[in-house]
């Protein structure tokens, strides 16, 4: 793969990223419940699902997704729905005098994961905006397995940022009042996510 070629990909992929959505809107939203110490399993789901939801889409899930109605549209609305779930439960999370109590390393890698792997948009836009950087003349699998983790990485440190930052101000806050005022922020934040995931629509 050409050097330009891959800056070119790194540049547009930067710019895509930069825009939140569901994944990020995650993110921001248990960081604040979660504090600083969510970061790293959160990060971690959000590599893992954009490996997943990439390979998938060059694998040809993505056309699938494009062409399919019902599945494009059951998927966004399990999205939606988990989403929804996961806000509601930050925003009852109980609050001692110490602060919210910790997110399970776990929990966080998981709901990460799933909301990131299972968007269904983005399986349906990396299928038509990864192969306009790949050279039909070259090998298929090292040009993709490089764009691939290419994005990885930049997700990853796309989603440490915000996990971070949210972290930052939740860590801030110790007095229960505004800790709760925090979670019902963060819960509010990925209820907007979901009701937002349910409004996507399929393109084409």
């Amino acid at each position: 793969m050409p050097v330009e070629t891959w800056i070119a990909f790194l540049a547009a992929a930067s710019v895509m990223l930069l825009i939140p959505g569901p994944t990020v809107l995650l993110v921001i939203g248990q960081s604040l419940g979660g504090g600083r110490r969510a970061a790293l399993p959160l990060v971690a789901g959000v590599a893992a699902g954009d490996l997943v939801a990439m390979s998938l889409s060059l694998a040809g899930l993505g056309a699938l997704l494009s062409a399919s109605a019902a599945l494009f549209t059951a998927l966004k609305w399990a999205g939606a729905a988990y989403l929804v779930y996961l806000g509601l439960r930050l925003w009852r999370a109980p609050v001692a005098a110490a602060g919210a109590a910790p997110v399970a390393a776990r929990d966080a890698w998981r709901q990460a994961f799933l909301v990131t792997a299972l968007n269904p948009k983005s399986i349906a836009f990396f299928v038509a905006f990864v192969p306009q950087f790949l050279d039909a003349g070259r090998p298929f699998l090292p040009q993709a397995a490089i764009l691939v983790a290419s994005f990885v990485v930049l997700a990853a440190l796309n989603a440490l940022f915000y996990a971070l930052a949210a972290g930052r101000l939740s860590g801030a806050v110790r007095r229960p009042g505004l800790r709760r005022a925090l979670n019902r922020l963060g819960g509010g934040v990925l209820i907007g996510a979901g009701l937002a995931t349910a409004t996507l629509r399929r393109a084409g």
